[in-house]
């Protein structure tokens, strides 16, 4: 096994120059030595990285599988008879875990886009996060992981995406979704839905194993409570319960009856939030639930 690494939050150009030093550092000592079996790649890489590794190791293997979370490898090069590319590998994957499946839920306009990106930036940043941390969008807004990046660098491009990627949420919508969640076997993953008690988010919600709660009212936790408690195929666990207060100065971390809640406050879009102490409690409290299964 060989691996790539990046420890720290840089641009695109310096990860890619950094994956050239790895990658060729790897090549040289002898752990990615190529010949006629297949190699498989997983994990996270950026665009740019991406095409610098299929390029210096296309020729190397008979073929190339990269791992796609909700369906396992996929061929992507093939240089054999044996692999065809799009072919899906039925390779024995084992799971002695129970995968953590947290839902971010909530009234509409609460800002659970903000949160989630400001999550996946500080679970990221825990030593003792699972390196196969994943998150999806389960919105059918736009906001896919893309946005929050592009919208403080290119805020029309992102308008312009976002309203291309848009979608209906309709049954089918909602079935495609939970069967993506349903086949994630990442060990955790962090996913949002839209902002309505609705029976499409029944569909989508009923494949989590854990819910956190952003609301601005409490009544809006008690509609959302009963939600996750009593309308889903199984009873949720609530492990957060957090109130969205967009002119508070700052957040307020508390514990009621074992449960993390408090304030989180001016959850903005294109602002950093993932230092805020909320966001760090709630990301601590998701990889220690992790940890447990």
């Amino acid at each position: 096994m060989a691996k790539l690494k990046n420890g720290k939050e840089v641009e695109g150009d310096q990860i890619l120059r950094d994956a050239k030093t790895q990658l060729e550092n790897l090549i040289n000592s002898g752990k990615l030595p190529g010949g006629k079996k297949l190699l498989k790649i997983n994990g996270r890489s950026t665009v740019l990285a991406s095409f610098f590794i299929a390029n210096k190791l296309a020729h190397k293997y008979s073929g190339i599988a990269v791992f796609d979370p909700r369906i396992g490898y996929v061929v992507t090069i093939s240089h054999s008879q044996s692999y065809q590319v799009g072919q899906v590998l039925n390779i024995e994957n084992h799971v002695n875990y129970q995968p953590t499946k947290v839902v971010l839920c909530g009234p509409a306009n609460t800002g659970k886009t903000v949160l989630r990106d400001g999550l996946k930036t500080a679970i990221l940043k825990l030593k003792s996060a699972p390196q196969d941390f994943y998150s999806i969008s389960a919105c059918p807004d736009g906001d896919g992981a893309f946005y929050s990046e592009t919208a403080n660098k290119y805020p029309e491009l992102a308008k312009q995406l976002k309203a291309e990627y848009k979608a209906k949420f309709t049954p089918e919508f909602a079935e495609g979704k939970a069967r993506d969640i349903q086949r994630i076997k990442n060990s955790l993953l962090l996913f949002d839905v839209g902002g309505k008690t609705s029976p499409e988010n029944q569909v989508i919600m009923s494949e989590a194993t854990h819910a956190v709660i952003l609301a601005k009212a409490e009544s809006e936790v008690i509609e959302w409570q009963n939600f996750c408690e009593h309308q889903l195929k199984k009873t949720l666990p609530i492990i957060a319960i957090i109130y969205s207060v967009l002119d508070a100065k700052e957040d307020k971390v508390e514990r009621k009856d074992s449960r993390l809640t408090g304030v989180v406050h001016h959850l903005e879009r294109g602002e950093d939030v993932s230092t805020r102490p909320m966001i760090q409690a709630l990301a601590s409290e998701i990889v220690r639930f992790t940890n447990l299964h």
